[in-house]
């Protein structure tokens, strides 16, 4: 694996390739991302690539030692040589003794034949036709691919009941039961995308300082322990105790079935239960949220979880909680806290390590499962392109653009009363599937837009005409929606009749009563659109 080619990439030119450890590491400034089949693979392997560098830059050990490296656009090429030639034999994946992030020999009581579905995440255990892979695609996949879904599996395996491996004194009838998700299947993982690859991974190398738990000797990389067995590590030993630690993290104990000609299949058992409770200071690429229910439990204050991203909502529309938070002006602790990674850069624009006109991008990547966490429902990917001023808690600009996410959702929620009002003058449901298809039309609009004018601020916009911009942005687009909904209503619509409100009162609905109301509702969604003397027009 540091040597032969096993980690798709996207390069400067656009071009599609696979390069070793070593390469991803020497051509980082010729590469564009890592760029996997699931953005999932693609974060556990930059994560892979970021235990690497850690270890390699010893740390780094200061804000000083990191600032070097960023001045320069460099890594630490010689040293990351040095230290992958020393563990070269623990990236082997068929090593016999000791193949990379597996249990040699690990075995059931009973040897039962395992199949490749149990490893790769695309293909839904026991439904194989929901996949392109049903066929034989699936007796076989070259050694790369599956090393890719192998550092997959270690961080976002399913929960439920694995196969119980000899050796592990909890498996009972055979049957490993459930220690949860892979390590990384409760985060609401953040790491930050620059221009090229070497730029995600040094800006996603937070030294050690006070934004990093201090680790200690115990800290090490899985390659740089005893190979492990069966059973699960001591707490003693376990850790985390550090990045390196939790980076490698091994939640399951898997051998690979087969040779350098194809992997055939795969036993996956329970491995190291990871407890992500106030972790905050350790793991710096995940939002954080208090949890109420634990806090009421342990009856202390604050404690911190991570916060899988809203599936249901792009990431714009959640700015404010992916954002560092502003300090509160009370003791209370605050119910969120950003990634590390957006603390630290946010605090490189403070300090003027980063220029004001740099642009970054946050990106957010988390999974959301089925019944019991027993299955992948669905991957979530998204990112932004923004100026670092937006990270900095004390920046007009952040205002400005997390009240730019208010202002379209208020200019929607009068399109869906819009919508709502002309089933109502229609003799339709009273539901909300109008509503629902108004909104979610409106969002689907406003996406590229808000994305588009995000990325257009920076360090000389004025936030209140930028703030301005955007509401005639959101009036336009949703202001067409709404002229539609309303031709498209018919002529049943344009008559009306007359329903009782909740109150018992009745109330006319007609088409240009709708309208009238939304025009109204819009207005005082986005108040910088309209005039003085429209203002005195309007209906209360």
């Amino acid at each position: 694996m540091i040597d032969d080619a096993w980690i798709p990439v996207l390069d400067l030119e656009g071009r599609h390739r696979e390069v070793s450890l070593r390469g991803l590491f020497e051509q980082a400034d010729e590469i564009r991302m890592i760029a996997c089949e699931l953005p999932t693979q693609t974060f556990a392997i930059l994560r892979l690539a970021l235990a690497v560098l850690h270890r390699s830059a010893d740390g780094p050990p200061s804000e000083a030692s990191w600032r070097a490296l960023w001045r320069g656009r460099r890594l630490p090429l010689s040293d990351l040589a040095d230290y992958l030639d020393e563990f070269r034999d623990r990236f082997d994946l068929l090593h016999p003794r000791h193949p990379f992030y597996q249990v040699a020999g690990l075995r059931a009581e009973k040897d039962n034949a395992y199949g490749l579905e149990r490893l790769i995440a695309d293909v839904p255990n026991g439904m194989p036709f929901l996949t392109s892979r049903a066929g034989p695609g699936m007796e076989s996949i070259p050694p790369a691919e599956a090393a890719r879904w192998l550092v997959h599996c270690q961080a976002y395996d399913p929960a439920g009941i694995k196969t119980g491996a000899l050796g592990d004194p909890r498996v009972k009838k055979g049957k490993g039961y459930s220690i949860g998700v892979g390590a990384l299947g409760n985060l609401g993982g953040v790491y930050l995308d620059g221009a090229t690859l070497l730029e995600t991974l040094l800006l996603n190398l937070v030294p050690i300082g006070p934004l990093r738990q201090p680790a200690d000797e115990r800290d090490v990389p899985v390659w740089e322990r005893e190979p492990q067995s069966a059973a699960e590590e001591p707490g003693a030993t376990r850790g985390p105790y550090g990045l390196l630690s939790l980076y490698t993290w091994q939640s399951r104990r898997i051998r690979l079935f087969g040779d350098a000609g194809g992997i055939t299949g795969a036993m996956i058992a329970i491995g190291d239960r990871l407890d992500r409770q106030d972790r905050q200071l350790l793991e710096p690429m995940s939002v954080w949220g208090r949890s109420a229910p634990r806090e009421r439990e342990q009856k202390r204050v604050p404690i911190y979880l991570p916060r899988p991203h809203d599936h249901t909502r792009a990431l714009w529309r959640g700015l404010q909680t992916l954002l560092p938070p502003p300090v509160p002006a009370a003791s209370e602790p605050p119910q969120r806290l950003s990634a590390t990674v957006l603390q630290w850069l946010a605090r490189l624009t403070r300090d003027g390590v980063v220029s004001r006109d740099f642009q970054v991008r946050p990106h957010a990547v988390s999974v959301a499962y089925g019944t019991q966490q027993a299955v992948i429902d669905e991957v979530f990917s998204d990112s932004l392109t923004m100026n670092v001023l937006l990270l900095v808690e004390d920046s007009a600009l952040r205002a400005t653009a997390i009240d730019a996410t208010g202002d379209a959702e208020s200019a929607v929620r009068a399109l869906r009363g819009l919508a709502t009002n002309l089933v109502r003058a229609a003799g339709g449901p009273d539901d909300n599937g109008a509503a629902d298809r108004a909104a979610e039309r409106a969002y689907a609009v406003l996406d590229q837009v808000f994305r588009n004018w995000l990325a257009g601020l920076g360090p000389d916009s004025d936030p209140t005409a930028e703030r301005a911009d955007w509401q005639q942005r959101v009036w336009r687009a949703v202001d067409l929606i709404g002229r539609e909904l309303v031709e498209a209503a018919g002529p049943v619509a344009w008559v009306g009749r007359t329903k009782l409100d909740r109150n018992g009162r009745e109330i006319h609905y007609s088409s240009y009563q709708a309208e009238t109301w939304f025009r109204r509702d819009l207005a005082k969604a986005l108040p910088m659109t309209i005039t003085t003397d429209q203002k005195q027009e309007m209906p209360a």
